[in-house]
């Protein structure tokens, strides 16, 4: 059986609860209920701490699990990324007073340095040749720290930037880490039992959300040109219609290109644009 480890509670949980429940998983129903059989697809859920999770991968004490790429690295066990999911996407930056005006990461030399994150701040400055005279962890809320005189600088997940411009902050230099939800596993030793089967349906998953399933009518003459618009994957479906001068095409197509992609076939010629989605698949 498959023990796969998943966020209890935060930013990650609930994508990662419907992402699984979208594959076919068991879902439990009350979040005080830390372990869940799903003896139906042959796997047992843990929910945990995000940031345990790769330390409890990395042990064997579970087979696989999903967190962060910030709080893998950060954590420094033996786990490795196996799958990126594509959600809780965030950026991991520095940030100073604006009025200090700091630009690079050169000008942390010589201060001091607040974090929830230090291990991934002290490989980052390690691999830049700077020297941070101190590195501060801080469990909670770092955006307070240099107000509080604990800190000159912070290292912080960043989406919008809002709260740190709100506490008077600028970020600088390049990103320190681009994250987003990982599906994790032991950086060594044999691939776990079930691990094939949940990377295909989390796959899936990711497709279905990255595609929708375009179907329209076209003239035959206009075919070869309608379907350079839409290759689909390996090649698009043509069948003929009741009307031997028109055919019908379904295609793959990404769904952020939908309503270009239905213009520019309207504007050849093609009419009865339907758009469909797709709820799984495997390719």
């Amino acid at each position: 059986m498959l023990r796969i480890a998943v966020p209890n509670k935060g930013s990650l949980s609930e994508p990662a609860a419907d992402m699984l429940r979208e594959a076919g998983y068991r879902q439990r129903r009350d979040s005080r209920e830390l372990v869940l059989p799903d003896p139906d697809n042959d796997v047992e859920f843990f929910f945990l701490r995000p940031r345990d999770i790769a330390v409890y991968v990395g042990a064997g004490t579970v087979d696989v699990g999903i967190t962060g790429r910030d709080l893998l690295l950060d954590s420094e066990s033996s786990a490795t990324e196996h799958l990126d999911l594509g959600f809780a996407r965030s950026t991991f930056r520095f940030a100073a007073p604006a009025t200090q005006q700091l630009s690079d990461v050169t000008h942390i030399a010589g201060r001091r340095v607040a974090t929830s994150y230090p291990t991934l701040v002290r490989d980052y400055l390690a691999a830049h040749g700077v020297a941070a005279s101190e590195i501060v962890r801080l469990d909670g809320a770092v955006e307070t720290a240099i107000r509080l005189g604990v800190a000159d600088v912070i290292a912080d997940v960043v989406e919008t930037g809002t709260t740190l411009r709100a506490a008077g902050l600028a970020i600088f230099g390049e990103p320190i880490l681009r994250s987003e939800a990982v599906l994790v596993r032991r950086s060594d030793g044999p691939e776990p039992a079930g691990l094939d089967v949940l990377t295909r349906r989390l796959q899936g998953v990711l497709t279905a959300h990255e595609y929708v399933l375009m179907d329209y009518d076209v003239p035959l003459a206009l075919v070869d040109q309608a379907v350079a618009v839409t290759p689909g994957l390996e090649s698009p479906t043509v069948s003929p219609l009741h009307n031997r001068e028109w055919a019908a095409v379904r295609a793959m197509v990404r769904r952020n290109e939908t309503n270009r992609v239905m213009d520019t076939l309207y504007d050849l010629g093609a009419r009865a644009i339907l758009v469909t989605s797709i709820h799984a698949c495997r390719l």
